[in-house]
């Protein structure tokens, strides 16, 4: 067995999504399991080295996961020749002048979305690690959650016959920060730093949509800012002056329309955080982040509108439960194998900058949308 390192600088792990996933459940989690498997007795082992502005709190994660390598000096990183991927999960304001350091640097880019602030930024980083010749990608990983690889299924086995729409609830209610603390940073609810949900949860949308149903060929979207005052992480308040909710429809190629509701000032009475429902002539079907629930056009009851008299049927009974047929990795850590197997193998690999770009041009033209009161048609990019 020959062992093969490789080098990952990563900036943004002392915050939650780029400790927990990516860190914890994502590299170290492919150490625990000996590595990557690359075949023909190759294995690939990632070695994490931590990148940010507190010493004091990447010390600490490294002495937790005894890890070496800590660094509050991105340039100095970037230009040590045995470092072979950079990775980004800082907060979106700081994104892209790290991204194109480390492509003037020539590493590979991997990097959380949003991958800039706005559509221009995004293609500027797509183009210039094109023309770099370097291996990018760019966290995709809601399709890799288990309640969508089973709602993937039915789509690949025709299930739904002609699928007629798509409906998204996303959202749970995100604490002000005074009486409770809030489960999210604050910058996420300040436009000047980069906050929103239309920034944040579009992204996801336009790969979902596209890798699903197809892709988005226009957008129509209402946004709002319900919760206008909270509370900082030291119990300061400030005025939240990014959207917190998203009400939006999109066209998609083939004719599917899908509404999805986005929000975090919702208090949830779904069964997970978010679901999705696909009605087709044949089928229709409810996924969420795990379960998925299929009803065939055969098993469909026959309800009668009745006011007048109580439901006699459960509906939610009346659905069948989509076996896993199979194991389910962590859906970031499933994806990250796919991107180390894209840099050391060269296999196919079609979540670059250029799609992060689309989920920009997407929150983009859906903000547009939302101020000017009017549906955008949304053109497909190209470098």
């Amino acid at each position: 067995m020959t062992r093969r390192t490789v080098r990952i600088a990563m900036n943004g792990v002392t915050g939650r999504m780029g400790y927990r996933q990516h860190l914890v459940r994502s590299l170290l989690a492919i150490r625990e399991q000996g590595g990557l498997d690359l075949g023909d007795g190759d294995v690939l082992w990632p070695e994490p080295v931590l990148v940010g502005r507190r010493e004091h709190a990447l010390r600490q994660i490294a002495e937790r996961h005894g890890l070496a390598h800590v660094s509050t000096d991105l340039d100095a990183v970037l230009a040590d020749d045995s470092i072979d991927i950079y990775f980004d999960a800082q907060a979106t304001s700081a994104r892209a002048p790290a991204i194109k350091q480390a492509v003037a640097a020539g590493k590979h880019i991997y990097t959380e979305k949003p991958t800039a602030t706005d559509l221009a930024g995004a293609l500027e980083l797509a183009r210039l690690a094109d023309a770099a010749g370097i291996k990018h990608g760019v966290v995709q990983d809601k399709i890799f959650l288990p309640g969508l690889l089973k709602l993937k299924r039915l789509v690949d086995g025709g299930f739904f016959g002609e699928i007629l729409s798509v409906r998204g609830e996303f959202g749970y209610w995100v604490f002000e920060g005074d009486w409770q603390e809030a489960q999210r940073p604050s910058w996420n609810y300040r436009a000047e730093d980069g906050g929103g949900i239309v920034v944040d949860m579009f992204p996801h949308w336009e790969y979902v949509l596209r890798e699903l149903f197809g892709r988005v060929t226009s957008v129509t979207a209402q946004i709002a800012t319900h919760i206008r005052r909270r509370w900082d992480e030291r119990g300061k308040p400030y005025a939240a002056t990014a959207d917190d909710s998203a009400y939006c429809i999109f066209q998609l190629e083939g004719g599917a329309v899908a509404q999805i509701n986005s929000s975090w000032a919702v208090r949830v009475t779904r069964d997970e955080l978010v679901e999705f429902q696909v009605d087709g002539t044949h089928g229709s079907a409810v996924a969420g982040l795990r379960r998925c629930r299929a009803q065939h056009r055969s098993a469909t009851p026959k309800p009668v509108w009745n006011p007048d008299l109580p439901a006699a049927e459960t509906f939610r009974d009346q659905w069948q439960e989509v076996p896993d047929n199979g194991e389910f990795e962590n859906a970031f850590k499933a994806q990250w194998e796919l991107f180390l197997r894209h840099v050391a193998l060269g296999e196919p690999y079609h979540r670059d900058l250029l799609a992060g770009a689309r989920g920009v041009q997407l929150a983009e033209l859906g903000l547009k949308s939302s101020a000017e009161g009017r549906r955008f048609d949304v053109p497909e990019l190209s470098l």
